[in-house]
């Protein structure tokens, strides 16, 4: 009996030792085929990416040697990602934490649930993916830059020229009609000042006028009536009207006599543009003698291209050096802004202000020109290195693990001291690649990491 006892429990556990054996085979098998599904492995060609064959060999288009591609868990689970991207998801309308995949009545206050929307960002879409093999890692030092919101100020340099300016420009004018008999400015580019003599007349309307004055003088001196008064009067004021000063004809009433040529001063100060005035030549009344231009503040026009005409505005401040003046920084102010552009140049006219009273600029003297703008609110910037502009988009490559890359077109704004504003397409602190994106790229070209040079025929390289 005791027999037969030990021979059922030997046999037991035979059968449980066997049974323990087998089922460490199927737990083994069964980790050993989730490694393998964990890992996938193909053979492509770097010339033609959308060859892919599952044992080495040669490229059937150009013969090459295949080239071995390895994805591990992470580029799998990306591409189970995509399946299931686009998976709806439903949310309680008021509770949008809480989510199910079915759509049902929301637990918390009983309501339909409602599909989750889509967050679509066209100018973040996802180019290109890489990983790196560890042998490539240890070559590969690439910078990073995390995608940091700062301040950000614009300098724009400009080239103007001095011009006159046209709120200081003026003249020497007939106030009456007569005939030149001298002339006492000698040429263009002359400075003349307020009471410099500049020319003689000859003016038959005049005379009568003076003759008039000594007569209505004359018989005030008698008769101290107030009708002679308003006479005497009258004929001042009409002589100061023409250009006649007060001691000129104080003079002729001492005289007694009004000459035949009567001289004429300047009323206004500044250099001669324009000499009208020649012996013999016969004005009339409101022709100019002369034109002036007074250069105590001269404009300083300067073109804005196109791109940066929107960040002009009046007020801002501009710095200013000239050849003629060299080592100094004249500063000035924005106070014009042509509110057409330039169709030929596709630049735009701005102008300042600048004072002059030494004389030392010019009309035609050349100015380098610094605007500096600071750009409204904080954006996001990344470095200018970091962007790939391939002339119909722009991409920049972000890292996204040790060995793994992403390329992300961007929308870009306004850029500044090497940094570029990111309207769209970036989040921050996103680390972006500035020393090495090219090799990332050239990385992506040869083995298809683009999108758009995948499952195409003999795709042409393409951004």
């Amino acid at each position: 009996m005791n027999r037969l006892m030990g021979t059922l429990i030997f046999m037991f556990l035979l059968i449980t030792g066997a049974s323990c054996q087998n089922e460490g085979s199927k737990s083994s098998g069964a980790t050993e085929e989730h490694k393998h599904s964990n890992s996938e492995t193909y053979y492509t060609c770097s010339m033609h990416p959308q060859v892919k064959e599952d044992k080495p060999g040669k490229c059937p288009i150009c013969h090459m040697n295949l080239t071995k591609v390895e994805l591990d868990e992470s580029d799998i689970e990306e591409k189970n990602h995509k399946v299931l991207k686009h998976q709806v998801i439903w949310q309680c309308k008021d509770f949008p934490d809480v989510t199910s995949q079915v759509q049902e009545v929301c637990p918390l206050d009983g309501t339909p649930m409602v599909k989750k929307p889509v967050l679509q960002n066209k100018a973040a879409k996802i180019v290109a993916k890489l990983k790196l093999r560890k042998a490539q890692v240890k070559h590969f030092k690439p910078d990073f830059f995390p995608a940091t919101k700062m301040k950000m100020t614009k300098k724009i340099r400009l080239l103007g020229s001095v011009l006159q300016s046209e709120e200081k420009e003026s003249n020497i004018p007939a106030r009456i009609g007569g005939r030149v008999e001298k002339v006492y400015v000698r040429s263009t580019g002359s400075l003349v000042q307020i009471g410099d003599l500049v020319v003689d007349i000859y003016s038959p309307k005049l005379i009568t006028a003076g003759e008039e004055y000594l007569l209505a003088r004359e018989s005030y001196t008698k008769n101290k009536s107030k009708e002679f008064k308003d006479m005497l009067e009258q004929s001042r004021e009409r002589l100061r009207q023409w250009g006649i000063k007060s001691f000129q004809f104080e003079k002729w009433f001492r005289q007694n006599k009004v000459p035949r040529k009567i001289t004429l001063y300047s009323n206004a100060t500044g250099i001669v543009r324009s000499r009208n005035a020649i012996v013999g030549k016969y004005f009339k009344e409101g022709q100019n003698f002369f034109e002036l231009s007074d250069l105590a503040d001269v404009w300083v026009e300067m073109d804005v291209y196109e791109h940066d005409s929107a960040l002009v505005s009046i007020g801002q401040k501009v710095e200013l050096k000239f050849s003629a003046i060299p080592g100094k920084v004249i500063h000035g102010e924005i106070d014009f802004i042509n509110p057409v552009l330039d169709q030929k140049s596709r630049t735009l006219k701005v102008r300042t202000t600048i004072e002059n009273s030494h004389g030392k600029l010019k009309p035609g003297m050349i100015a380098n020109a610094v605007l500096n703008i600071n750009i409204e609110g904080m954006p996001l910037v990344i470095p200018r290195t970091a962007i790939i502009d391939t002339g119909k988009r722009k991409v920049v490559w972000v890292k996204v693990s040790k060995r793994g890359f992403r390329a992300k077109t961007i929308q870009t704004g306004y850029e500044s001291e090497g940094y570029v504003a990111v309207r769209d397409g970036l989040r921050e602190s996103e680390e972006v690649v500035v020393e090495g994106n090219f090799l990332l790229d050239a990385q992506a070209q040869l083995f298809g990491g683009y999108e758009n040079m995948q499952n195409t025929e003999a795709a042409p390289h393409q951004h």
